[in-house]
């Protein structure tokens, strides 16, 4: 993800740092104060103290929630970066670093959620001196944990304009091309590699999601879906400051990835087909029905109106079109996780530990408050009527 130098308010002097206190974040406040006192709590005695998790049901809310689905909602960050600097999409620059912001938040929670589910958590050093280069998991980790640093880097060319220091100034712009060019490769590989982990499942995941090609299906959910979040966090975020959501650019983005679920639907179908289990979408099972559902409410209906200039140009239309795709990425990690599993485990429906909710809604409201902060003592939203400017280190920052 890039990080830009997008005209934003400047302040003319050092101004003191912020938080305005709310009813509303004093509730985050006790989310957030529950979920630590869990994470501490697990830590201290362990999965089988503080979760459901069983020998046959060995992945639940954190893989599914803080993991699998984590990842492809923050992949707004990768997938604007990615059409800005490399699609010349010059003119949606002015949504970039809420973008970046979101997807920074989402990989640090998606972090935690892979510290958290590893039973001897203690070990997470073990990938960085033990070499198991052959294994999807030591790929998810190197990725995931170095994309994640990317970011935090990154988030150097924001700190120097509210902190400034010539010599970091200089370092962060130097650092841009390399930086963003690994800030694209690693979300990528991880992307993929997450549904790299459901290809050894054969025989044990449904037909219905099971596919030599689930690496390029999660890959692309994980890519469309970013303009959708950018689009949610956009609106909601100019509501929440009193300002005017841009609308133009956002729309014009969702249309270009509103393209790329049609193609999505297609390969799915045409995968279906290709194994013969095209039928099985018609079976009215249980199975069956979550993926016509996930396939109608979360590609077929907002990719249409993606793709209709009067629904994606408005406030309400586009916000409502991003919050199905959202919402249908979601269930389809869910569906993969969960019911693509459940016929082939011999064992009791999984449901969340209470501890595992408020772990879970402590990362959350962990996320919102540090997205509230930040938005508060960094030039993160555009000035109302600024133009996007060059990015550093490009032809035209540097003439």
């Amino acid at each position: 993800m890039s990080v830009t130098t997008t005209a934003l308010a400047r302040p003319a002097a050092p101004r003191p740092w912020t938080f305005h206190m709310t009813s509303f974040r004093v509730v985050l406040l006790g989310i957030a104060g529950l979920g630590i006192g869990s994470v501490l709590y697990r830590f201290l005695f362990g999965l089988s103290a503080s979760t459901n998790l069983t020998d046959q049901w060995p992945w639940g809310l954190w893989i599914w929630w803080d993991v699998a689905a984590g990842a492809a909602l923050a992949g707004g960050g990768y997938s604007t970066a990615l059409m800005v600097n490399f699609l010349g999409g010059d003119k949606w620059r002015t949504v970039e670093r809420g973008a970046f912001l979101t997807s920074m938040l989402g990989y640090v929670m998606v972090s935690g959620g892979l510290l958290l589910d590893l039973g001897r958590w203690f070990n997470f050093w073990r990938p960085i001196r033990f070499w198991g280069y052959h294994s999807v998991m030591f790929l998810l980790f190197w990725c995931v944990a170095g994309y994640t640093v990317v970011q935090l880097v990154e988030f150097g060319h924001i700190w120097v304009e509210r902190v400034p220091t010539p010599r970091m100034t200089r370092l962060m712009h130097r650092i841009y091309v390399p930086v963003l060019i690994v800030g694209v490769v690693l979300p990528i590989l991880h992307q993929s590699a997450l549904g790299s982990l459901f290809i050894v499942a054969k025989g044990r995941l449904d037909p219905l999601w099971w596919s030599m090609l689930l690496p390029l299906f999660f890959l692309m959910s994980s890519f469309f879906v970013g303009p959708a979040m950018v689009a949610i966090e956009n609106i909601v975020s100019a509501r929440a400051h009193g300002r005017r959501a841009p609308v133009p650019v956002l729309g014009d983005m969702v249309r270009v990835t509103g393209k790329l679920m049609g193609v999505y639907l297609v390969l799915k179908i045409a995968d279906l087909v290709w194994r013969g289990e095209l039928g099985r979408m018609f079976e009215g099972t249980t199975a069956s029905n979550f993926f016509l559902i996930e396939m109608l409410i979360g590609i077929v209906v907002p990719g249409a109106m993606f793709l209709l200039p009067r629904i994606r140009q408005t406030v309400g239309g586009l916000f409502a079109a991003s919050f199905l795709v959202v919402a249908g990425v979601v269930f389809n990690r869910a569906n993969v996780v969960f019911t693509g599993m459940a016929r082939s485990v011999n064992a009791p429906s999984y449901f969340p530990y209470w501890m595992e909710l408020a772990v879970t809604g402590g990362l959350i409201a962990g996320a919102v408050l540090t997205y509230l902060f930040i938005t508060e003592n960094f030039p993160i939203l555009p000035e109302r009527g600024a133009a996007p400017s060059p990015a550093p280190g490009s032809a035209r920052a540097a003439g």
